[in-house]
């Protein structure tokens, strides 16, 4: 017997909440039902717990995430390993090399980008959340590398390796080729394989389930490989706190 997903209304739910926050501003409920598919009531059905619960608040101009959301936030930096100190040596890599610095984690079976020196709302290759493309980023091929070929095979089987541009590797034999070249570097290097316009590069950290990296125009990366590559080694040694995975 398969696995019971999860009651509709609950997915349906989740759905919602996902549309307030990808939304640039308060949505009104018409609005969000019309995203979602469905009638008007049941957006209303499914906001009253929400609000009440403190996780949307309603405006004069419609739905937007309420005051709950923030300590769920905190509460996520924490399990993640978030802390002044990694907050502070991600601000030093970016000072360092005058590009965008990104911590990522795999947490079971997924793989995330935790916390980012990018403010909101700037354009960003690597927003804070899920990476559905962890194939094609240098993060997600250190967080991959780092697992047993049974493990891997299992992401990749539920993941797959999609085309993201005509640089992404998308064959399971050049993948795994990939792979033993950044075991062996101890750094890995994505050029255009997410974003034809960036190159990103990662090392990983000390507990092997999280990684450090940088993102920057990929006409800025000509030249830097080695620069970039010590930089961040020097800052994952030099002070991540290890966390249970």
């Amino acid at each position: 017997m398969s696995a019971d997903p999860g009651p509709a209304s609950v997915d349906r739910a989740l759905d919602l909440l996902e549309a307030i926050a990808r939304a640039p501003g308060p949505v009104p409920a018409k609005v969000l039902a019309g995203e979602l598919g469905c009638a008007l009531s049941t957006v209303y059905h499914l906001l009253a717990p929400l609000t009440a619960r403190g996780h949307v608040e309603r405006t004069g101009a419609g739905y937007a995430l309420g005051p709950r959301v923030p300590a769920l936030y905190r509460s996520f930096q924490r399990h993640a390993g978030i802390d002044e100190a990694s907050r502070g040596l991600l601000l030093g890599v970016r000072r360092a090399v005058g590009a965008h610095a990104y911590l990522s984690a795999r947490r079971g079976s997924r793989i995330a980008v935790v916390d980012s020196t990018a403010s909101p709302g700037e354009a960003d290759p690597f927003e804070v959340g899920l990476d559905q493309g962890a194939h094609a980023t240098a993060h997600g091929k250190v967080l991959l590398a780092s697992l047993s070929r049974a493990a891997r095979r299992r992401y990749l089987d539920a993941h797959g390796l999609p085309r993201l541009t005509e640089n992404t590797i998308t064959s399971p034999d050049r993948f795994e080729a990939e792979l033993r070249r950044v075991r062996a570097a101890g750094v890995a290097v994505s050029v255009g394989e997410t974003d034809p316009a960036f190159t990103c590069v990662a090392v990983p950290l000390p507990d092997s389930a999280r990684a450090l990296s940088v993102s920057l125009p990929t006409a800025a990366y000509r030249g830097r490989q080695r620069e970039l590559a010590r930089v961040l080694t020097r800052a994952a040694r030099r002070g991540f706190p290890t966390v249970p995975e």
